[in-house]
C-alpha cells in the first residue's frame, strides 16, 4: 500500500489533480500525505528532512512532516508536482528499501513534471504509482531508474538500436548508464563480452612516459570506466571477468583488425576519436554484437584543426536504420546540481565568446 492523499490511494485521487491546468491553479492550497510505514517514510524525507527541504526549494512549495504524515502548502501546480515526487520516492524505497540521494529526489521531481506534460490531468493521478521513466537493472545495483527524460530517452535507445551515439555534457550519466546496460546484458545472457575502450588523448596536458605493461599505461585513462563498473559489479566479479577476458579494457589503438562478435562494445571519450578512428571502430562491429558510443563535443582534446570523429559520424550516420542517436543538455546533468549550473555557466559563455567572434563590433558601419 503506498501513501494516501487525504485518506483515499495514492494511485486513485478523485477527479482531476486539485487546482492542476484550472484558472487558480496558482492560488495557494493544502494537500496532505499519509505513509503506510514510517520506517519508509523517514528514508522518503531524507536525514533531518533534507529531501522534504530539497523539494521545497526545487518547487517553491512549503511542506511539513511528522512522522509518517505531510502536508504540502503552495500553489496548487506545485504542491500536486511535490505530492507525486513524494509518492514516487516512496514507491521507490518500498521497492528498494535503501536510502535515496538528493539525485533520486531530483529524479522523482523531473518524472512527475514529465507526468504533467505527458497525460491529462484527470490520468495524471492513476500514473503515479505506474513507473514512467524506464531503468536497467543489474545483480549488484538492483534497479536503476533513469533521472530525467533524456536518460529515460537513452535507456530506451540502447534497447532497441545495435550502434547507439550519446553526446552531452559531463555529469549527465552517459557513460554510467551504458556500462549498467552492458553489465545488465552480459548478467542476462544477451551478451557473452564488456569490451570497453577509450582514446588515450591526454586532457589538455602531456603525461609524459607512463611505466609498466600494456594494462597499466592505459589504465590512467580508463579509470571512469572502472568506476561505473565496480558500481554495477561486485569486485571479485569485475576482477575475474578481467582475468578470464570476459570483461576486456583496452585503448582505442589496439581495435584494428579485429571482429567483435557477441559483444557489448563501448567507446567513451568518442570525441577524442580521428574520422579514421572511429570509422575503423564502428566497423569492428560483428554478429549478435551491440555498441554504444559516447562523448562530449564540448570538450574536445585533439589538435588544433583535427575534426573530431563522433561529431563527423553522427552526421553522415545520420537517419541510418538501426542507428540510435541521444543528446543531453546541460539541464540534463545529475551529478550536482552545481556542476549543471557550471555547464550552464560555460555554455552560456562560449555562445557569447562566438557572437562576439561573428561580430565583434556591431555599431561599427560596413564600409562603403
Amino acid at each position: 500500500m503506498s501513501a494516501t492523499d487525504g485518506g483515499r490511494g495514492a494511485g486513485s485521487p478523485r477527479g482531476r489533480a486539485p487546482g492542476f491546468g484550472r484558472p487558480g491553479a496558482d492560488e495557494a492550497v493544502e494537500v496532505p500525505l499519509t505513509f503506510d510505514d514510517n520506517r519508509l517514510a523517514s528514508l522518503v524525507f531524507g536525514q533531518y528532512d533534507q529531501n522534504v527541504a530539497h523539494i521545497e526549494r526545487r518547487l517553491g512549495i512549503t511542506a511539513t512532516a511528522l512522522g509518517n504524515h505531510l502536508v504540502i502548502k503552495g500553489p496548487a501546480d506545485s504542491a500536486e508536482m511535490a505530492r507525486r515526487a513524494f509518492q514516487k520516492l516512496y514507491a521507490r524505497v518500498r521497492s528498494g528499501g535503501s536510502a535515496l540521494s538528493l539525485g533520486d529526489v531530483d529524479g522523482a521531481i523531473r518524472e512527475a513534471t514529465a507526468q504533467a506534460t505527458l497525460f491529462p490531468a484527470a490520468e495524471i493521478a492513476a500514473q503515479a504509482d505506474k513507473p514512467h521513466f524506464d531503468q536497467i537493472a543489474t545483480r549488484r545495483k538492483g534497479a536503476v531508474r533513469a533521472r530525467n527524460q533524456a536518460q529515460d530517452a537513452y535507456i530506451k535507445a540502447l534497447r532497441s538500436n545495435e550502434l547507439v551515439f550519446a553526446e552531452g555534457p559531463a555529469g549527465t550519466g552517459k557513460t554510467w548508464l551504458a556500462v549498467g546496460h552492458a553489465v545488465s546484458l552480459l548478467e542476462q545472457g544477451h551478451a557473452e563480452r564488456l569490451i570497453l575502450s577509450r582514446p588515450a588523448v591526454e586532457a589538455g596536458e602531456r603525461l609524459g612516459f607512463l611505466p609498466g605493461d600494456m594494462r597499466e599505461k592505459v589504465d590512467p585513462y580508463l579509470r571512469p570506466i572502472y568506476d561505473a563498473l565496480y558500481d554495477f559489479m561486485e569486485a571479485r566479479h569485475v576482477d575475474r571477468g578481467l582475468e578470464t577476458g570476459t570483461i576486456e579494457i583496452a585503448p582505442l589503438a589496439f581495435m584494428r583488425g579485429r571482429t567483435l562478435t557477441n559483444a557489448v562494445v563501448l567507446l567513451d571519450e568518442a570525441q577524442n576519436t580521428t574520422s579514421m578512428q572511429m570509422k575503423m571502430f564502428l566497423t569492428r562491429l560483428g554478429e549478435g554484437s551491440r555498441m554504444i558510443v559516447t562523448g562530449d563535443p564540448s570538450q574536445i582534446d585533439l589538435p588544433p584543426g583535427q575534426k573530431s570523429g563522433l561529431v563527423e559520424a553522427v552526421q553522415v550516420l545520420d537517419g541510418v536504420e538501426g542507428i540510435g542517436r541521444v543528446t543531453f543538455k546541460d539541464v540534463d546533468v545529475v551529478r550536482h546540481d552545481l556542476v549543471r549550473r557550471i555547464v550552464t555557466a560555460y555554455e552560456r559563455a562560449s555562445h557569447g565568446e562566438g557572437e562576439a567572434d561573428r561580430n565583434p563590433n556591431p555599431r561599427r558601419r560596413p564600409l562603403a
